[in-house]
C-alpha cells in the first residue's frame, strides 16, 4: 500500500531540502546575475572607439599640418588641440584598398595572395577571409555594439539570378546583380552590427546605390546622367555606371553623417550601458570634388577647397553628436586618410590654388615617396591622451589594431594583427618614444615595389616612384627629376633630405643591403608578429 502524505505542511526534512535547493537555485542566480552585473560594469568602463577615415586627404590639405594652407579646417585643428597629433604616421599602402584592410586587420595587404589590389565597382570577394579576426570582430567579441558607415571598398560578393558570384568590375556585372539575393562578405559578416554604405568608391565606381547590411534596399534603375553633375577641374574620376533614384552624388558624405549620428542616437537610446565601436569612412576628398550645395563657395580654393571644408564640417558633426550624447570623454577619436592626395588634384590645386595638399613630401597618390602615405592622423581622448600634444614616433595604422586591443584588454590571438605594434604608451603618454623599429611602404604595385623605413633611413627597392608614371604622364612631368632616380633602387636620409631628392644608393651601400635584407625579411614573415623594440 502506497502511503501518501496529504499534509499540506512541510515537514521538518522537506523544509530542509527544500531549504538547501532554495540556497542553491539563489546561489546559482545570484553568480549570474553578479557575473552580468560584473560584465555590464566591465562594458560600462570600456572606451567608446570612433574611427573617421578621411579619403585621399595629403598630410598639406590640414591646416594644422600645413599652416601655409589657405584652406581652414578649424574642427580637426580643435581635434588635435584636444589630443595628440603625429607626425610621422603611415598609411599601410598608398591606395585605399589595401590600406583599408590593414587598418581593419593589423596585417599588411601584401600578404595576401592577390597583395590587396584595387577593386571596382561590385568586385570581391572579401579580402578579409573569415579565419582572418577584423578590428570589427575584436570589438564585437568584446561586448561592443559595432557599426560601419561608408565607404567599404575591401570587397563582398553579389550573385546572380542563378546564385552564381559576380565579384568583377564594370557596368555589365551590375545589370546581373540579383537583389533579391542577400550579399555575402558585407561589414556585417565581419564582426559590424550595422552598415550602411557603398560597395565601392561612392561616387566613382559603377554601382551608384546604397547597400544595408547585406542589401541593397533601393537598387540602380538607370545609367548615371552626368550631364546633370557640376562641370569643372575636379568633376572627373566618375564613371557611368548604374544609379540608384535615391543616391545623389552631391550628397553622399551628409548622407553618411546622417547614417553615422543615427547610429549614436539609436545606441544611446537602445543599449547606453555598452560600449560602442563606429568607424566612419567618408568619401571626402576623393575625386570627383563634389561639395554638397551648402559647402559650394565656402572657400577661396575651388571645389576641392569646398570638399575639404565639408569633410572638416563632418569632423566637427561627429564631435557634436558625441557631445550632445555625454560621450566626448569617454571615446577615443581618431582620425586619419587611407593615403595621399590624389594626382590630378594635387597638381591642379598647386596651379589654380597654390595649395599643395602633399606638402612638404615628395609624391601623391600611389607613390612610395612619402606624399603617397605619410597621412595626418589626431587621436583625442580627453583625460587619457595628452592635450595639444606632438609626437614624431614612427607610427603605421596597422599598429591601431594591437593599440586598441591594448587599451581594451582584448586578447588577440597568434595568428592575427602580425604587422601591429602596441603604441599605447606612447599615446597615454607614458613613454616618449614609439615600439615600431621598421615599417613597410607598398605602392600601387601589389608586393613587387615596396619601400622600407628605420628611423631616419628610408630604402625603395625600385627606381622609380613605385606609382605613378612621372616621365609618361604630362600632368606629372614637371614633377620628375632624372637626377633624383639614378639606380635601380633608392636609399635617402630623411633627416637631412624629407624631401626625397639625393639618392645615397651608390654612396651608402652598406645601409641599402642591410635596409634591403629586412624588407626582404619582413615580406617572408607570415603568421609571426613583428619584433618591438
Amino acid at each position: 500500500m502506497t502511503f501518501i502524505n496529504r499534509n499540506p505542511f512541510p515537514t521538518r526534512h522537506n523544509v530542509g531540502l527544500l531549504t538547501k535547493a532554495f540556497l542553491i537555485s539563489f546561489a546559482i542566480i545570484t553568480f549570474i546575475s553578479d557575473a552580468h552585473a560584473d560584465e555590464q560594469r566591465q562594458a560600462a568602463k570600456q572606451p567608446n572607439v570612433l574611427i573617421i577615415y578621411a579619403d585621399d586627404l595629403g598630410y598639406g590639405d590640414v591646416h594644422c599640418y600645413n599652416p601655409k594652407s589657405k584652406i581652414l579646417t578649424p574642427n580637426i585643428d580643435r581635434l588635435a588641440n584636444e589630443g595628440m597629433r603625429f607626425t610621422d604616421a603611415h598609411s599601410a599602402a598608398t591606395v585605399c584598398t589595401p590600406s583599408r584592410y590593414s587598418l581593419l586587420t593589423g596585417r599588411y595587404a601584401f600578404r595576401l595572395p592577390n597583395h590587396g589590389r584595387v577593386f571596382d565597382g561590385i568586385g570581391g570577394p572579401n579580402l578579409i577571409t573569415e579565419d582572418r579576426l577584423s578590428m570589427g570582430q575584436m570589438f564585437s567579441d568584446l561586448g561592443y555594439e559595432t557599426g560601419c558607415v561608408g565607404k567599404w571598398h575591401i570587397g563582398m560578393t553579389f550573385f546572380d539570378k542563378q546564385g552564381n558570384p559576380i565579384n568583377k568590375g564594370g557596368p555589365e556585372p551590375v545589370t546581373r546583380i540579383d537583389y533579391e539575393r542577400p550579399i555575402v562578405g558585407s561589414p556585417i559578416d565581419r564582426g559590424f552590427d550595422y552598415f550602411f554604405g557603398t560597395a565601392a568608391c561612392p561616387t566613382t565606381d559603377w554601382l551608384y546605390a546604397f547597400v544595408e547590411g547585406n542589401r541593397v534596399p533601393n537598387p540602380p534603375t538607370q545609367l548615371l546622367d552626368k550631364s546633370k553633375l557640376p562641370k569643372h577641374p575636379y568633376s572627373v574620376d566618375n564613371r557611368r555606371g548604374w544609379k540608384a533614384d535615391d543616391f545623389d552624388l552631391e550628397a553622399v558624405d551628409l548622407i553618411f553623417l546622417d547614417k553615422s549620428k543615427a547610429f549614436l542616437d539609436k545606441h544611446y537610446q537602445s543599449s547606453p550601458e555598452k560600449p560602442f565601436f563606429l568607424y566612419h569612412a567618408m568619401q571626402a576628398v576623393h575625386l570627383p570634388s563634389f561639395p554638397a550645395d551648402k559647402f559650394k563657395g565656402s572657400s577661396d580654393s575651388g571645389p576641392h577647397g569646398d570638399f575639404i571644408v565639408e569633410l572638416d564640417f563632418i569632423v566637427g558633426s561627429l564631435m557634436e553628436s558625441l557631445k550632445q550624447h555625454n560621450a566626448e570623454k569617454n571615446t577615443i577619436v581618431i582620425f586619419t586618410s587611407d593615403n595621399g592626395p590624389e594626382v590630378l588634384t594635387t597638381v591642379r590645386m598647386r596651379q589654380d590654388h597654390q595649395h599643395d595638399g602633399a606638402a612638404p613630401w615628395r609624391g601623391m597618390k600611389r607613390d612610395l615617396w612619402e606624399g603617397g602615405h605619410r597621412v595626418p592622423m589626431i587621436v583625442k581622448w580627453p583625460g587619457k591622451v595628452p592635450a595639444n600634444s606632438t609626437t614624431d614616433a614612427l607610427i603605421c595604422q596597422t599598429d591601431l589594431m594591437a593599440t586598441l586591443a591594448k587599451i581594451t584588454n582584448a586578447q588577440l590571438p597568434k595568428n592575427c594583427a602580425e604587422d601591429s605594434i602596441d603604441f599605447s604608451k606612447l599615446l597615454l603618454g607614458e613613454a616618449r618614444i614609439g615600439n615600431r623599429e621598421f615599417i613597410v611602404h607598398q605602392g600601387f604595385a601589389g608586393d613587387r615595389k615596396l619601400a622600407i623605413r628605420s628611423k631616419k633611413w628610408k630604402y625603395l627597392n625600385c627606381g622609380d616612384s613605385g606609382g605613378n608614371n612621372y616621365q609618361k604622364q604630362p600632368l606629372l612631368r614637371p614633377y620628375y627629376n632624372d637626377s633624383q632616380t639614378t639606380a635601380d633602387v633608392q636609399l635617402y636620409n630623411l633627416e637631412v633630405d624629407p624631401a626625397e631628392t639625393n639618392n645615397l644608393y651608390l654612396q651608402e651601400p652598406n645601409v641599402a643591403i642591410r635596409m634591403r635584407a629586412k624588407l626582404e625579411e619582413i615580406k617572408s614573415r607570415t603568421g609571426k608578429p613583428l619584433p618591438q623594440k
